[in-house]
């Protein structure tokens, strides 16, 4: 591909300058400050698997120039990179710092699972969390074998939210409605799935379209909680009337339409139009003057500790 896209020269400049095949000081003080994380791992067929790791900053031990570790905590069970891992130890980390150098940092290597007692044996000073959720149940340690940056170029600039006094999202909680519940709605139409159907009536001669439950003409079922952020009425309600929208009188129809009296094309073509959602306008402007405000800000920055006409690289 870099023969045929013509990018061969600065694809060896690249591996000439930027890859390396350990961790220099500059990036292992980065890693060592990183709260997060992307792994991606395969199984051994080669399918696939992209997921997100977060923790306190330090999270990610590195134990030498070659070696990193990063702890498991419990989860949904799956073991989807744990089970690839033990299948195919070839795995890749992407660390990106969104909020203050705004840069990112890959590391490729091959990995191995270690137990939590057997990783604090060999390595006694990794802390201990005391909270359940947020405790090591076991460690991935990586050898690693590539190094090399992410530029800025894509990166957003993004700033921390302070945490509430109230509402927050505790890190590391267990608690279902907290981590996000049933957020997609793939719970409720797992169980839709499930529920066996109701054996239908036979239908007497033209009262087809008649006869059918509001349920049938709806189509798909959207789960409530999805129903009141796009703000559509409760079920059995009707829609409220826009105060501004000019309607027909309900015993008038449009010309040349042919529906018949009652039918239920002709209730839906009376039916108002959705309100809008209320102050979607003043709250889309409000984000993008704040998007703006970020983006003022943000500068593409090299590291702090460097003179100018010292720096060769973000990672030296």
């Amino acid at each position: 591909m870099q023969q045929r896209m013509g990018t061969t020269e600065r694809a060896d400049r690249f591996y000439d300058d930027q890859v390396l095949d350990h961790l220099n000081p500059r990036m292992r003080e980065f890693v060592g400050r990183q709260e997060m994380f992307f792994l991606a791992t395969a199984d051994r067929h080669g399918e696939c698997d992209s997921t997100f790791r977060a923790g306190p900053p330090g999270f990610v031990q590195v134990l030498d120039e070659r070696t990193i570790a990063y702890p498991e905590y419990r989860g949904n069970g799956v073991m989807a990179s744990i089970g690839n891992i033990s299948e195919n130890p070839h795995l890749g980390i992407l660390m990106i710092d969104f909020t203050r150098d705004r840069i990112g940092l890959h590391v490729n290597g091959r990995a191995r699972v270690v137990m939590d007692d057997e990783m604090r044996e060999r390595h006694p000073y990794l802390p201990i969390d005391p909270v359940p959720g947020r405790r090591a149940q076991l460690w991935v340690e990586v050898a690693v074998e590539e190094t090399y940056i992410h530029c800025a170029k894509h990166i957003p600039h993004l700033q921390k939210v302070p945490r509430q006094s109230s509402g927050s999202r505790a890190w590391g909680t267990d608690d279902a409605k907290r981590k996000g519940g049933d957020f997609f709605g793939a719970a409720a139409e797992a169980a839709s799935r499930r529920e066996p159907e109701a054996p239908r009536e036979p239908e007497a001669p033209g009262e087809s379209g008649a006869r059918r439950g509001p349920e049938e003409t709806r189509g798909p079922q959207v789960p409530r909680e999805v129903e009141a952020r796009q703000d559509l009425p409760p079920r059995g309600e009707a829609a409220r009337p826009d105060p501004g929208s000019r309607q027909a009188p309900s015993g008038r129809q449009a010309p040349g339409s042919r529906q018949a009296p009652g039918s239920r094309q002709e209730t839906a073509s009376r039916r108002p139009p959705l309100s809008p959602r209320p102050r979607s306008r003043e709250v889309r402007e409000e984000v993008e003057r704040e998007v703006e405000r970020v983006l003022a800000r943000a500068r593409n920055r090299g590291p702090e500790d460097g003179a100018d006409d010292e720096f060769r690289g973000w990672f030296g």
